[in-house]
């Protein structure tokens, strides 16, 4: 069983969400300002405004909110505090844009994805349909500079790290898949993949409460763009500068699954009758999913059972 409620938001495209220790959902919108939502009142209260456009967040414990800023690039906003302030605003001299998602590791290395380095979020299709695979992995040790360790992902997403910081993992949205970064052991510096085929589009993902690895599917494969994938380059990159109505369309689907780190499925929750979808992002606490998405002014609370 489930039940299933909207939140309002006074403003739209909340693309994550994020469990804050006091029970409120922090939540970002398309024109920058941080929100912590209360999902039993529905009160808003606006914690910062960057002026750009907030994609991917992280809690840390000492009560920092890294932020992925669509326009600003990777910022932080420190406890107590109402302005976030920059920490990566380019990579190898060029501007970053189309920050993604973020994750701190336990030695206070931030790992974040970029989507593309070919288009910006209101062409976020056009990326999808050239299908060249300009994503970014990378990492920004404390003190240091930004160093990039993938940059051929397709449609880079979602980041979560492994158990012990072994790994860290990244959705490739383009890809329908999860890849792996291994950050110890014999393997550290490589790539393999975590996992393959999923039956959708895998954007936000985040560790629940319950140590699962929740991975918000924002739709299920579209098999005219599967067809686009398999065209020559050349025709892709045509296709990928028409007008974004002639490409496919997202739809009104909310679905999400939950993992073991051994990559063994244990939740696939997929519900298609409901006034809410294309699920950017998911974060489990006690048997509740908080839901993000970039279609609309309101985000989604799921209980399961």
């Amino acid at each position: 069983m489930t039940s299933f409620h909207r939140i309002a938001l006074p403003g739209t495209s909340p693309e994550d969400v994020v469990c804050l220790p006091d029970g409120r959902i922090a939540t970002g919108l398309d024109d920058g300002r941080l929100l912590a939502v209360d999902p039993v009142s529905g009160e808003v209260a606006v914690l910062a405004d960057t002026a750009g456009r907030l994609l991917g967040l992280e809690f840390a414990e000492d009560g920092s909110i890294y932020i992925c800023d669509h326009d600003r690039g990777l910022l932080v906003l420190d406890a107590g505090q109402s302005r976030a302030r920059v920490l990566a605003d380019s990579v190898d001299g060029r501007p970053l844009r189309f920050a993604s998602n973020v994750v701190k590791a336990s030695d206070d290395t931030l790992y974040f994805s970029s989507s593309s380095q070919n288009f910006t979020i209101d062409r976020w299709r056009s990326d999808l349909i050239e299908h060249s695979g300009t994503g970014r992995l990378m990492r920004l040790r404390p003190g240091g500079s930004v160093e990039v360790l993938r940059n051929d992902l397709q449609f880079a997403n979602g980041v979560v790290l492994g158990p012990h910081d072994q790994y860290v993992l990244v959705a490739e949205t383009g890809a329908s898949r999860i890849s792996r970064y291994w950050l110890t052991g014999d393997a550290a510096g490589t790539s393999d993949v975590f996992l393959d085929g999923l039956g959708g589009y895998p954007d936000n993902m985040s560790i629940g409460s319950d140590g699962l690895l929740w991975v918000a599917l924002a739709s299920p494969r579209n098999s005219v763009l599967e067809g686009i994938f398999r065209l020559p380059t050349r025709a892709r990159k045509v296709l990928a500068r028409a007008p974004q109505s002639l490409g496919p369309t997202a739809e009104e689907i909310i679905w999400v699954q939950a993992y073991t780190f051994d990559g063994s499925l244990v939740h696939d929750i997929r519900i298609d009758d409901l006034d809410f979808g294309f699920v950017t992002a998911v974060a489990e606490w006690d048997g509740t999913l908080y839901l993000g998405t970039i279609l609309g002014n309101a985000m989604g609370v799921l209980k399961i059972s």
